[in-house]
């Protein structure tokens, strides 16, 4: 199962010689690789999986895909017993 979740770009490093980022996923921080979006600016949003931030979006796009994250946890649909994937492993 992929899970892409969207965070907010906090800083931006050159580590290693590759474009990183500490991104702010809904409260908690994750470091990911800037490659495939070199563009973005730090207040933007963007969506991260697998330690690579994939897109840029908008606040709006970002907002309502946290919205649904927290439906989905409401409803139950997770197990119980089931760990949630944190931020840092996706």
């Amino acid at each position: 199962m992929c899970l892409a979740i969207p965070g907010r770009l906090l800083e931006r490093t050159v580590e290693n010689g590759l474009n990183m980022g500490t991104i702010d996923v809904n409260g908690s921080k994750t470091r990911a690789c800037l490659e495939y979006v070199p563009d973005i600016k730090i207040g933007q949003y963007t969506i991260v999986h697998a330690g690579f931030a994939l897109k840029i979006i908008d606040e709006e796009e970002a907002a309502e895909s946290l919205k649904l994250w927290q439906e989905l946890i409401e409803s139950g649909a997770f197990d119980a017993d089931e760990e949630l994937p944190s931020p840092e492993s996706l």
